[in-house]
């Protein structure tokens, strides 16, 4: 038989607490802010100090599961005669345990029910960090969660219903008039984190089945929110110079005077004049870039720096698109990742920094790697922080840099940073398509130039690294830069004439020509086993074409049923599949066919 209880236990001695000694023993005597005096026993603790017994707010249960082995359990209530009813509920699964009726796994999930969402989901962000998963997956998964949990009220594994969840998702696709609705991605996003949440608890035995599993997912092709397209080749050529001249020319601009406000009414103040720095275009690049030479020349190594940081940054686009790395990987290389001095120049990805935690060897253009190859040759000959080399030189001296030096620095802002560089370039961020660009659409300029090159699209999937091939001709190539145009005007022609007046004055003719298109009539002589080509030409001399196809139409032509033997060979069944010769009584009408 059971019993509840509650616990003893000890804390700090409240300040100004008065001790004092009855019947031997030593209590403490205080006033709490609220309330009236209390008074405890005093103890001493593993510390020597002074601390006072008190008992826990909520009862415990002590009863014998149904293993055998003695529980003590929280109930969670205050009063006596609800945690009875617990224990009761406790005592009752013990005894279904012990019959065979309720599995002890069972009766674990029983007892999950009731422990806290928030307790699950800190062992599930324990299991995600044991299993290594990214930390970009595993803080989106754990946020996703924790909103959810917020908004749908889950504060126990028991409260996850599907209707719950499939109300909130309703509610995130509904816009409202101050709120923008949730795209159907993001939704998916918070609907897949629950139901591998779920997944997981029914792996370890704190589900019995995953409640949510069977929520539909949203279309991602009915509200498409952000769709990346590729850059053409001149767009890409104006975003390299770009990337290779601002840097330096933003210290060139010009100043604009703003002229104040002259319409400013009765009573209202008007605006002085200011100035402002006059945006850079693509055509006034070169111009900057003098006046910023002319302004710094006297801070020689601020402008080196300039100048090296449109050199990586130019070089960083040029890696990522012939290349397709992510950004991510892209900030994770290393010189020590790097292999240009072979036959086959490549860059080797740690599985720690890839997507799919596998690790690949991603191969380099020739001259992509002679430019990395200078690259590192400048931080190898003025040290990787030094700032004052204006030019790469191949005849720098060496000097050793750990293996770990970054190749190439890539900000957190790196898509701040491409904007502007869309912006001076005169390059659109946003076609009439609705579709983007950002530092991932280089990825996608990638696969589209691949399909373009002629490129396989299994070796274009190879190089993209995707686990499949629809994600490679579907969402990373760009249908717009394919030449679609020339690939139909590279068929074969349809007609058998180049010039189009003689086909329409031949369309125009009728039957006739109809008839003069080159046929081939097989020979009647099983020996003769070519074809001879015939026009209306051949048939010239013949009184009427019609009298020499109706001179072979006889009534030995009919057509008979089929038996076991044609011509006195017998028929092997269904195996003799091989055309029979015709007979000389065929039809030349049925032995006339087009030339291939």
């Amino acid at each position: 038989m059971g019993s509840v209880f509650k616990k003893l236990t000890t804390r700090a001695l409240p300040v100004g607490a008065e001790v004092f000694t009855r019947a031997g023993q030593q209590f403490a005597r205080w006033k709490p802010a609220k309330g009236k005096t209390r008074t405890a026993k005093v103890t001493t603790g593993r510390d020597g100090s002074e601390r006072i017994v008190t008992e826990s707010a909520t009862y415990f249960a002590n009863y014998r599961d149904g293993n055998g082995f003695v529980c003590d359990v929280a109930t969670g209530c205050r009063h006596e005669d609800a945690a009875r009813s617990v224990l009761g509920e406790l005592e009752r699964r013990a005894e279904l345990v012990k019959s065979g009726v309720m599995t002890s796994a069972d009766d674990v999930i029983a007892d999950n029910q009731a422990v806290p969402l928030a307790h699950h989901l800190d062992a599930y962000e324990n299991s995600l960090r044991a299993n290594e998963v990214g930390d970009t997956y595993r803080a989106n998964a754990m946020r996703y969660l924790r909103r959810l949990a917020d908004e749908c009220g889950f504060t126990k594994l028991a409260d996850l219903q599907r209707e719950a969840l499939e109300g909130w998702l309703t509610r995130q696709a509904t816009a409202l008039p101050n709120k923008r609705s949730m795209s159907a991605r993001s939704r998916n996003a918070h609907r897949d984190a629950l139901v591998t949440f779920c997944n997981w608890c029914v792996e370890n035995r704190r589900l019995i089945v995953n409640p949510v599993q069977r929520v539909p997912k949203a279309n991602e092709k009915l509200d498409p929110r952000r769709q990346r397209r590729a850059l053409t080749g001149v767009e890409l050529s104006k975003l390299l110079i770009v990337a290779r001249l601002r840097p330096l020319a933003e210290f060139g601009r010009e100043t604009v005077t703003q002229t104040p406000n002259s319409e400013a009414g009765p009573g209202k103040r008007k605006r002085r004049a200011s100035w402002t720095l006059k945006p850079l275009k693509f055509d006034e690049l070169p111009a900057a870039v003098e006046r910023a030479r002319e302004r710094l020349k006297d801070n020689p190594t601020f402008l080196a720096r300039q100048e090296r940081l449109g050199i990586e940054r130019a070089l960083a686009y040029k890696v990522a698109v012939t290349t397709g790395l992510r950004r991510g990987e892209l900030a994770s290389l290393t010189i020590g990742q790097l292999d240009i001095d072979g036959d086959f120049p490549h860059v080797t990805l740690k599985a720690a920094d890839e997507k799919n935690r596998q690790g690949n060897s991603i191969p380099l253009r020739r001259d992509v790697a002679d430019e990395l190859r200078e690259w590192v040759a400048s931080l190898s000959g003025c040290g990787a922080g030094s700032a004052d080399v204006l030019a790469f030189r191949r005849d720098a001296v060496p000097v050793e840099l750990p293996a770990s030096t970054r190749l190439l620095k890539i900000p957190k802002a790196f898509c701040k940073i491409l904007n502007r560089d869309l912006k001076a370039a005169g390059i659109p961020k946003r076609d009439d398509r609705g579709r983007t660009i950002d530092v991932h659409a280089l990825r996608h300029t990638f696969g589209t130039m691949l399909s373009k090159a002629g490129v396989s699209p299994r070796v274009a999937q190879a190089a993209m690294r995707h686990s499949s091939i629809d994600l490679t001709m579907n969402v990373y190539t760009d249908p717009r830069l394919l030449d679609v145009q020339g690939a139909v005007e590279s068929l074969p022609s349809m007609s058998d004439t180049s010039d189009p007046a003689q086909n329409r004055q031949r369309m125009a003719a009728g039957a006739e020509s109809l008839v003069a298109m080159p046929v081939a009539i097989t020979s009647i002589i099983p020996s003769v086993s070519q074809s001879t080509a015939v026009t209306l030409d051949a048939f010239r001399d013949k009184a009427d074409f019609a009298d020499t196809l109706a001179a072979t139409a006889v009534a030995d032509n009919e057509k008979r049923p089929l038996s076991l033997t044609d011509n006195g060979r017998p028929i092997s069944g269904w195996r003799d599949l091989n055309p029979r010769p015709l007979a000389p009584q065929a039809s030349a009408l049925a032995r006339l066919r087009y030339s291939p």
